[in-house]
């Protein structure tokens, strides 16, 4: 298997992909092993992810370097993903004992009864190259500190920095009949997927995740999913600071090259405003710097996957075929690399690809909107239900159209971002179960009801 710079097209590394003998070897490893790990005391297991948080830190220059090289991301954005896994694996290191400890509901009289939470067992995480560190660590750490070995997927796109996950964590103390890596494309995860395994847990497409559940559907096991979104903004006539709004969202629609589920993929603007926004927008979007991501002045790299610069000017085609209107790029540069230029589009609608399927890059459609309500009524003509940003100066008039939205996350006055603390979920097409927070800890862990007398 290829790894591939998607700035220069250059092969970074070849590796050799998992067969059906190398995956059940992995698996029966991981079966062996797991009891013992499970048997640790929380504060041991939570010994190791410790060890884990500091090495991440210390190797940072390399991991970053690594994980720039093979999926694109501006350079200080490699950087940001490593802070912001740290922040996340610190949060499980302060909050697990405290929510995976026995609950006690009835302490007197004769029958005494207490939640106890136990692993699952063996688990699995086919994760995704766009946040690799990200989301990985929201399946991983959790899992770990519950007292599952996890069988770890990482995309053919970002294999090298799983590999370097798994390196990390046995340089941690982690056991490797704890945790091992696959390395493949998607018949690999298809092996995966036949294994007897205790649980699944996967980021990616709605087409993959809808694949997924219906294979291991019979199973009976948990299977969560993280998947896409075409999560919408809706700025609100009542904005003092247009130019403000306009940089915030902007930042949303390009951050990571556009390659975020929760990045901001359409933007509905109030018609009181909706020339200014867009004078504001389009200007910011034409001084954004397109170039070799490990430069510290580049702000767009390459795409992670050459299939979809084509994918992302099929959509632009099929908008200005139906009357759209392109203000900025709407092509892809020339030069070697996965490259696209930052596309902005107005006099869109919902009969334009653009504005209904998931994109995944940094192009965006702005549409006019006359009220609150039309603005509802498109934000949510989508069968996402990821994320929902709202701008306006008062909390009230956004808070009723957040209680409206149909997502898992909504947004008042930010967007695109994600907190340790709070759920992750999506909707619909946007996915099943939750991770991060405390119900991303229990996640991992199932109860087991204590009915005690005597």
């Amino acid at each position: 298997m290829k790894i591939i710079n998607p700035a220069t097209e250059e092969v970074l590394e070849e590796l050799r992909e998992e067969d059906e003998k190398t995956i059940q070897e992995k698996y029966r490893l991981l079966k062996n092993g797991q009891p013992a790990w499970a048997a640790l005391p929380i504060d041991r297991r939570i010994a190791f992810i410790a060890k884990f948080y500091d090495l991440l830190e210390a190797e940072k220059d390399h991991l970053a370097a690594t994980l720039t090289s093979e999926v694109g991301k501006p350079l200080q954005q490699s950087y940001n993903e490593l802070n912001g896994a740290r922040a996340r694996i610190k949060f499980f290191i302060d909050n697990s004992a405290r929510w995976l400890k026995d609950e006690w509901i009835i302490t007197e009289g004769a029958t005494r009864e207490k939640i106890a939470y136990e692993p699952l067992g063996v688990i699995a995480n086919i994760s995704a190259w766009n946040y690799p560190y990200l989301v990985g660590m929201n399946v991983i750490i959790p899992a770990l500190i519950g007292g599952n070995a996890v069988l770890y997927k990482p995309s053919e796109y970002s294999t090298l920095t799983g590999l370097a996950i798994q390196q990390l964590l046995y340089r941690s103390g982690i056991p490797e009949n704890v945790f091992q890596t696959a390395v493949g494309k998607g018949d690999v995860g298809e092996m995966i997927l036949s294994l007897p395994l205790d649980g699944y847990f996967f980021t990616g497409s709605f087409r993959t995740g809808k694949s997924i559940a219906e294979k291991v559907a019979p199973k009976l096991v948990p299977c969560q999913l993280e998947l896409g979104g075409k999560d919408p903004l809706y700025v609100m006539d009542d904005i003092e600071d247009i130019d403000k709004v306009a940089e915030a969202a902007l930042e949303g629609v390009v951050y990571n090259n556009g390659q975020s589920c929760c990045a901001v993929e359409r933007i509905y603007v109030h018609e009181k405003i909706f020339d200014r926004f867009v004078d504001s927008f389009t200007r910011h979007a034409k001084k954004l710097r397109i170039g070799n991501p490990g430069d510290a002045d580049t702000e767009i790299g390459p795409l992670t996957r050459k299939g979809q610069v084509e994918f992302l000017l099929s959509q632009i085609r099929d908008a200005r075929d139906k009357g759209a209107t392109i203000l900025c790029g709407g092509n892809q540069p020339e030069r070697k690399g996965y490259f696209i230029e930052p596309t902005v589009l107005v006099n869109v609608n919902h009969q334009m690809r653009l504005m209904t399927e998931e994109s995944f890059g940094p192009v965006v459609g702005i549409q006019k909107v006359k009220d609150d309500e039309e603005a509802i009524r498109l934000m949510q003509d989508t069968e996402y239900g990821l994320t929902a940003a709202v701008y306006s100066k008062s909390f009230e008039r956004a808070e009723t159209i957040m209680k409206e939205l149909d997502t898992g996350t909504v947004y008042w006055n930010c967007c695109d971002r994600v907190s340790a603390g709070l759920p992750w979920s999506g909707r619909r097409h946007s996915g099943l179960g939750v991770t991060l927070s405390y119900q991303g800890i229990r996640a991992f862990v199932q109860p087991k009801a204590f009915h005690l007398r005597g």
